[in-house]
């Protein structure tokens, strides 16, 4: 008789939805007492070939930008520090400044050493190429001619 893992996948979902709540908790606390403290918003978006992650990161240049990914998580940290406010009498500042970090739980099987990252337009895009799940899945069997 063959039972059903529902339940048991279920309860997986959502303790990782938990986990990326905490996780996020954790970066803006980080971020906080580092003299900064704002999470850049994502969009996680998913194809049958890639795993497509884009960060909204307005007014920060590439190179105040780290990746790092591995063990399922990709981290995302920098500061924005804009150059116009420097000898400036401030009036009004809305928009969040200082040291971000974001880290993001993968949630399917990717290639990390053939990622892509591009920043445009104040939109970091992460391209991962993805690779096959094989785990539960079924595994298709050669016949050898004779």
């Amino acid at each position: 008789m063959a039972r059903s893992l529902g339940p048991f996948l279920e309860v997986a979902r959502i303790q990782s939805e938990i986990n990326h709540l905490f996780e996020n908790l954790l970066d803006l606390e980080r971020a906080a007492q580092e003299g900064g403290g704002w999470i850049p918003t994502v969009d996680i978006l998913e194809s049958e070939d890639n795993l497509v992650v884009k960060v909204e990161l307005p007014g920060v240049a590439a190179s105040d930008v780290r990746l790092s990914a591995g063990g399922g998580l990709l981290t995302i940290e920098g500061v924005r520090t804009p150059a116009e406010l420097a000898g400036s009498s401030v009036l009004t500042v809305e928009r969040p400044q200082g040291r971000f970090r974001r880290s993001l739980h993968i949630p399917v099987p990717v290639n990390t050493r053939q990622a892509r990252a591009v920043l445009a337009d104040g939109v970091l895009r992460i391209e991962f190429p993805r690779v096959p799940n094989r785990r539960g899945e079924e595994v298709p069997i050669e016949v050898q001619p004779r």
